[in-house]
């Protein structure tokens, strides 16, 4: 059997991240009665320590890993919000599937979304026009629009309390009208009621705004963990190989499947597909505001800045969430972005504190298209979602029904335009940068001579050195231990580069992201660091 993709080594403790974010604190999530555990122990062999003790943590009853060898219609690897909506969905229609996940259901990218269920990603309604024509457009935005439906269709179904609250949302700018116009014009050509304004409930005047009314927000884990009880997932299961004819390989056993589902946030198959040339990741930061609202503080809605370095704004019970401070993965210098949204914060809501802080990593197609369907043409049986460019609630959802459909051989009026391997004539300048980055990444790992030294570090801070012939990143905590990992990153061997906001060591290629101890935070990589968690302590 030919050998698809194989794991040269595998990443079993998850790296630490700084903050997190408002949806995984206890005080905000479901608690699961006992029978709920009963039921699911009476289907399933009873759990281990460890598996019970981590459900805990989370407030849901515990997923057992795969033990032993088992054969289904449907493989979906990845229980994010896009994986675990594509197995309900083929589940609704008889097929059987599992969910195999390296981690717990909701513990990526997902647990740290701003939850905006919306069909105005951005100034995309020109953009899509322009370089898409008017058929794709329309396909892309009914494809986001249904969405929107399936969320509270789904959430009524199944009575998930994810504070699901329909609201307007705006797309404001600070610097002028014009585009604004222009883009109420672009959103009613393909069908959308859009509004402009210059009224808003921010604490500051905009030039100009675009409302969509009817769109969403909701706690993104409630309602991933209400969908995910409905399914057989194994979690805490790490993939080792994959063969072409669907043959799943893991560490506790194996999976037969007729078709598959890459729902892993970035593909992590290199070849063939090649997504490592048509995506790179970007990095945003969050907070979550307490004593934010005045008596006569009126808020209604969901908030973006139209410019890419603005902020985000959103509610969630008496939290106000406030996101900003954008750059690419691996980019972050001089960038402080949390003393960015701080100082904002400090601004607007003087009285404020801030509660809570994250981040988020999102993956960026050339075109501001996601890819969803088949992964290559050298691969008809495994499906791929990826590139949901930050507006990952929507275009999870739309993924789900494309790639449902597929499998079950049902025509998608909207697939066409997420089609993987598409033109994409408005992402050639992006395409071309991020070739030039790569490349560029690359050579600088072979050829970067260190300029550091171990004595500057000062605490709180990261270095590059030199270190016995041997080139390290050096983290100094206030303990004055030193963290030495290679600066090779495991997926493609471009050079590590550090990231202060979140103390992690980051790739600029791909995105792949290390705690400062080597310890892999975000794929592609599937691995640690290369002779990562070297601690020297250094007596003064």
């Amino acid at each position: 059997m030919d050998t698809l993709w194989k794991a040269k080594s595998v990443s079993h403790n998850s790296g630490k991240e700084k903050g997190e974010s408002i949806w995984i604190q206890k005080e905000y999530r479901n608690t699961q009665e006992s029978n709920d555990l009963q039921e699911k122990e009476e289907k399933e062999p009873k759990f281990s320590k460890e598996e019970e003790e981590s459900a805990a943590d989370r407030n849901i009853a515990p997923s057992s890993s795969l033990k032993g060898d088992i054969n289904t219609e449907v493989a979906v690897i990845g229980a994010g919000l896009a994986g675990i909506l594509t197995a309900y969905m083929l589940q609704e229609q008889g097929i059987s599937v599992v969910v195999i996940e390296k981690d717990q259901v909701g513990c990526g990218i997902t647990k740290n979304t701003t939850a905006k269920i919306t069909s105005q990603h951005g100034l995309i309604f020109q953009k899509l026009l322009r370089y898409k024509g008017e058929e794709r457009a329309r396909e892309y935005v009914r494809a986001n629009q249904i969405a929107i439906q399936k969320f509270e269709e789904i959430s009524s179904r199944l009575h998930i309390d994810c504070d699901y609250e329909i609201l307007p949302n705006y797309i404001y700018s600070l610097k002028g009208e014009e585009k604004i116009r222009r883009e109420v014009e672009a959103a009613k050509r393909i069908g959308l009621p859009a509004l402009y304004t210059k009224e808003t409930t921010l604490p500051f005047q905009v030039k100009a705004a675009i409302r969509l009314e009817n769109q969403a927000q909701f706690h993104p884990i409630r309602f991933l963990e209400g969908v995910a009880k409905e399914l057989t997932i194994y979690e805490n299961t790490n993939i080792i190989e994959l063969k072409k004819n669907g043959l799943i390989i893991t560490e506790q056993g194996n999976i037969k499947a007729k078709s598959i589902v890459i729902a892993t946030h970035y593909p992590f198959i290199n070849t063939p597909g090649y997504y490592f040339l048509r995506l790179h990741q970007e990095r945003s930061y969050v907070t979550a505001l307490q004593g934010w609202k005045k008596e006569d503080n009126t808020w209604k809605g969901m908030y973006l800045d139209e410019d890419k370095y603005g902020f985000s704004f959103r509610t969630y019970k008496d939290y106000l969430i406030l996101g900003g401070g954008y750059h690419r993965t691996g980019d972050s210098n001089p960038l402080d972005a949390y003393e960015k949204i701080e100082t904002a914060a400090r601004k607007w809501y003087p009285d404020a504190s801030i509660q809570y802080k994250w981040s988020n990593q999102d993956c960026i197609t050339p075109d501001g298209i996601p890819y969803i369907g088949r992964y290559s043409a050298k691969t008809p049986n495994i499906y791929i979602a990826t590139g949901f460019n930050k507006w990952g609630m929507t275009s999870s959802m739309a993924a789900a029904r494309i790639i449902s459909d597929m499998i079950l051989k049902k025509k998608n009026e909207d697939e066409k335009v997420f089609y993987p391997r598409r033109l994409m004539f408005s992402g050639s300048k992006v395409l071309l940068k991020d070739t030039g980055i790569i490349a560029k990444s690359q050579l600088s790992e072979r050829l970067r001579i260190p300029q550091d030294k171990l004595e500057d570090i000062q605490p709180n801070q990261a270095g590059i050195i030199n270190y016995n012939g041997k080139k390290y990143g050096v983290y100094r905590d206030k303990e004055n231990r030193y963290f030495f990992v290679t600066t090779k990153c495991p997926h493609l061997g471009c050079s590590l580069e550090w990231n202060q906001n979140e103390l992690t060591w980051d790739c600029p290629c791909h995105g792949s992201r290390f705690d400062y101890r080597g310890r892999l935070i975000n794929n592609p990589s599937m691995r640690d660091a290369f002779d990562s968690c070297q601690r020297k302590l250094i007596k003064k």
